[in-house]
């Protein structure tokens, strides 16, 4: 990883963020049509001490709102007093997106493929070169905080580069059961923060539009995790139930149009050949039923039960067989106060589960 020069995390184009102290920010990213300044909101946090500077960002694709709760959290009602280093709070990474509640931007472009930006390049380009330059300069790690796209629920995973060490680090810090080992496609934000070194994970957890109780829950406490193993303020760092860190996944696709009776929630642990969802006419005669290739934990879902062929369904993880025992063993063990089971369940609700087998 590349060594670099960071810009300093308090000193904002004339504006000064002392130790200590907290400021609302704000940088030009873009303009209107009409010529008026498209500004991105910074909330910028100094501790009194010195340490690393971390950014959490939200809203990469601008109907993710889940992570913008968690950043309007920690800025509103932190549950912890900063010590030391630096947090620069994005709740909206892409606010072109958001004035749309869209994925994507005006340009119909993904912000999350255009990192490292041109300055002089597309509109989307131009934004992801404003955040690099600005936010990623500036940071020492970073936490990127994503949910599925429309109609898909995920069940919370980290996205990490494991073959670097200050990445798995970071991703072990946050105490999530499930990491997902990928570098990630090329021209996200946490690759190329990544490249120009600054490790970056990504949490996926729950749907767009929406601000789940359970996943903000969820994500302040790895939060608090990872700012605690980084010495930035005072706590425990989370210790998983079970950890999974996997690195084959695979989506099961609808092989036939229809109507899904759904078998597994997101989260469940489902065995070889179990029954996943079953593909029924509008009438219930059964097409086919998707079942599991191998041993996996269901990672992620749709929750829009008619399908045409090829469609996603069931996106599933598969870990080592010791590992899945593992895991089923202390999933069994949890109470039903356990965040992991009130996600579970919560997160459950946007789907309707039929406990019965196939015929």
């Amino acid at each position: 990883m590349p060594t670099r020069r960071r810009k300093h995390a308090g000193s904002w184009r004339g504006r000064r963020v002392a130790p200590g102290a907290r400021a609302n920010l704000a940088i030009t990213v873009s303009r209107s049509y009409a010529g008026a300044p498209i500004k991105l909101p910074v909330h910028v946090w100094r501790g009194k001490k010195k340490g690393p500077t971390v950014f959490i960002t939200a809203g990469v694709h601008g109907d993710e709102l889940n992570g913008t709760g968690v950043i309007r959290e920690l800025i509103l009602d932190p549950p912890f007093k900063l010590a030391a280093g630096s947090l620069i709070l994005v709740p909206v990474l892409n606010i072109l997106a958001f004035d749309r509640l869209s994925r994507y931007s005006p340009d119909r472009r993904d912000l999350n493929r255009c990192f490292p930006g041109l300055s002089r390049g597309s509109l989307t380009s131009r934004l992801a070169r404003a955040v690099q330059d600005n936010i990623v300069a500036r940071s020492d790690y970073g936490i990127d905080l994503h949910t599925a796209a429309a109609r898909r629920t995920n069940f919370p995973n980290v996205r990490a580069d494991m073959d670097d060490p200050e990445t798995a680090k970071l991703a072990e810090l946050f105490g999530g059961e499930m990491i997902i080992d990928t570098k990630g496609p090329s021209g996200t934000l946490r690759r190329e923060a990544g490249e120009s070194g600054c490790p970056t994970i990504v949490l996926e957890a729950g749907e767009v539009w929406k601000v789940e109780p359970a996943v903000v829950e969820y994500t302040l406490h790895g939060i608090e995790s990872v700012l605690a193993g980084l010495g930035m303020i005072e706590g425990k760092i989370r210790k998983p139930p079970f950890r999974v860190v996997a690195e084959e996944r695979k989506w099961i696709r609808a092989t036939a149009g229809g109507f899904l009776q759904f078998h597994v929630r997101p989260g469940d642990m489902v065995q070889k050949d179990a029954p996943l969802a079953t593909n029924t006419s509008l009438v219930g005669e059964i097409h086919n039923v998707l079942t599991s290739p191998d041993d996996a934990i269901v990672l992620g879902m749709t929750t829009l039960p008619a399908v045409l062929p090829g469609d996603p369904v069931c996106h599933l993880a598969f870990p080592s067989r010791g590992t899945f025992k593992r895991a089923e063993r202390a999933l069994g063990k949890l109470s039903d106060s356990h965040v992991l089971v009130r996600l579970h369940e919560d997160l459950g609700s946007s789907v309707l589960v039929s406990e019965k087998d196939p015929e």
